[in-house]
């Protein structure tokens, strides 16, 4: 009979997310990745096999509990243009507070391992798609209600929209400044106002 876990998932994948987060796939190995899980390297391979399951499991657990936590609360309280607002209003007030530095772990993983991983390359996609998409349910919604101009299409917009939210994530590990992301999204957002606004 197998034995039960003698863990938390999401605790030991919190761990796991940081340790990729903050020195990248690469740099990390599977000893690390047992330690800061506080786990065995035996019940690392036995739970998540080898250390590309294992990153692909945190990569998906980061996206849910970043990303999808974001949609969901802002998409579900906000109107559409306040949920666009607040959405890039978060990330750059987490990029400020993030003394470490760590961009987004999705971003990271675009630039460091999808070039090299077909597999990877198109779970990045697929998340950005999502991204893309938050963005166009928004656009719309707006558009049907004259929250947002009709003067460019909502796909346009969207796309726009996920070019500022990559450069953002971008710029949280280079250059984390205020001034720099705010003055980045505001024109952005000036795009989404209505002509009689």
């Amino acid at each position: 009979m197998a034995r039960p876990r003698e863990f938390d998932e999401d605790t030991v994948l919190d761990a796991a997310v940081y340790r990729f987060w903050r020195y990248g796939y690469e740099a990390t190995s599977v000893r690390e990745l047992a330690q800061d899980m506080g786990i065995t390297s035996a019940s690392l391979y036995n739970a998540f096999g080898d250390k590309r399951s294992l990153f692909e499991r945190a990569l998906a657990h980061y996206v849910e509990t970043s990303f999808g936590d974001r949609v969901s609360r802002f998409e579900l309280n906000l109107s559409p243009r306040e949920a666009i607002r607040a959405f890039f209003e978060e990330i750059i007030d987490c990029s400020i507070r993030d003394g470490d530095r760590k961009g987004c772990l999705l971003v990271n993983s675009a630039l460091e391992v999808a070039p090299h991983d077909a597999a990877f390359q198109t779970l990045i996609a697929g998340v950005l798609v999502k991204v893309e998409a938050f963005f166009r349910r928004c656009l719309i919604a707006g558009q049907r209600t004259g929250e947002i101009s009709t003067a460019q299409s909502a796909d346009d917009l969207a796309r726009l929209l996920l070019g500022v939210h990559l450069g953002l994530r971008v710029l949280a590990r280079s250059r984390p400044e205020r001034a720099l992301m705010v003055g980045m999204v505001r024109p952005a957002l000036a795009l989404l106002d209505p002509a009689d606004r």
